[in-house]
């Protein structure tokens, strides 16, 4: 070998060079870390309602926030309600006259509103239309104290938020859906009955015994008390996501607009599940 060479000694190796380690980029972090967020979301959900069974279940019991909640759910919402109802029973008016008219079932008419405005439309709608104003309002209301720390004065006062906010709200949800299920469920029928009678003359007494005609509680109540679900599915939604708000006035907005989102989509799923549990257990 040259001067400028290694000089090889006996029995010894020249070092190698060091090699530099590459770190592969982990393709699956984002996916996971969705995932993670799932479960930890369902997880603090779970938390959160054994918090406000718990406080609904132990004395003092909130009565006065309740009864301005049962009016802050209720008769605010019925303006919404009835409007909603009364297009509804319009549209399947027409829609179903227009339908039985091509196969000759006029004369089902009644009973094909009916059912459909009870069974089917006017819950459904119900909680949507309750969902969009009632879920927007407390997220929002709770979310505002949540970020002003609203909601831990109140906590340091000795009061128990979940029993106070939570849980009053939660209740008068649960409370006011059906009732204002069956309000909108009345506009409906009587829109549906005069858009029918503008075409074709049909008495309110007559339509209203052909429709209800062969009508039992098991074809007609508990379409109604289902909406009790989706009133607790509207209040738990609600306040969940106010109480947990972070962020200021963006996380403000974040919660309103996650509670009319999550508690639109859960209703539409328990609506799915409460169908089947109806058809299977009311035959």
């Amino acid at each position: 070998m040259s001067d400028r060479g290694f000089k090889a000694t006996s029995g010894v190796n020249p070092a190698l060079p060091r090699q530099r380690i590459v770190h592969a980029p982990l393709v699956n972090a984002p996916s996971a870390g969705l995932v993670t967020g799932f479960f930890e979301w369902f997880g603090e959900l779970g938390i959160f309602c054994w918090r406000v069974l718990r406080a609904a279940a132990t004395p003092p019991y909130e009565g006065r926030e309740l009864i301005r909640q049962l009016d802050e759910v209720g008769s605010k919402s019925l303006p919404l309600v009835a409007m909603a109802g009364a297009a509804i029973g319009v549209v399947v008016s027409l829609e179903a006259r227009y339908s039985l008219s091509r196969f000759g079932a006029k004369s089902m008419f009644p009973a094909t509103l009916v059912y459909s405005v009870i069974q089917v439309m006017g819950p459904i709608i119900t909680g949507l239309v309750v969902s969009g104003r009632v879920g927007a309002g407390m997220g929002a209301e709770l979310a505002s104290m949540k970020v002003t720390e609203q909601i831990d004065a109140i906590e340091a006062s000795a009061i128990n938020p979940y029993r106070l906010l939570a849980a009053t709200r939660i209740l008068a949800c649960i409370l006011m859906l059906p009732l204002l299920t069956l309000a909108a469920d009345a506009c409906a029928l009587l829109t549906g009955w005069f858009a029918q009678a503008l075409v074709e003359p049909l008495s309110f007494h007559q339509f209203i015994s052909s429709g209800f005609n062969g009508a039992t509680f098991d074809a007609v109540l508990p379409h109604t008390l289902k909406t009790a679900v989706y009133g607790l599915i509207i209040g738990v939604i609600a306040c969940f996501q106010g109480m947990r708000t972070t962020g200021g006035a963006a996380g403000v907005g974040r919660a309103a607009t996650n509670s009319v989102v999550l508690a639109s989509l859960f209703i539409i799923l328990a609506d799915v599940v409460m169908v089947k549990f109806i058809l299977v257990a009311f035959p």
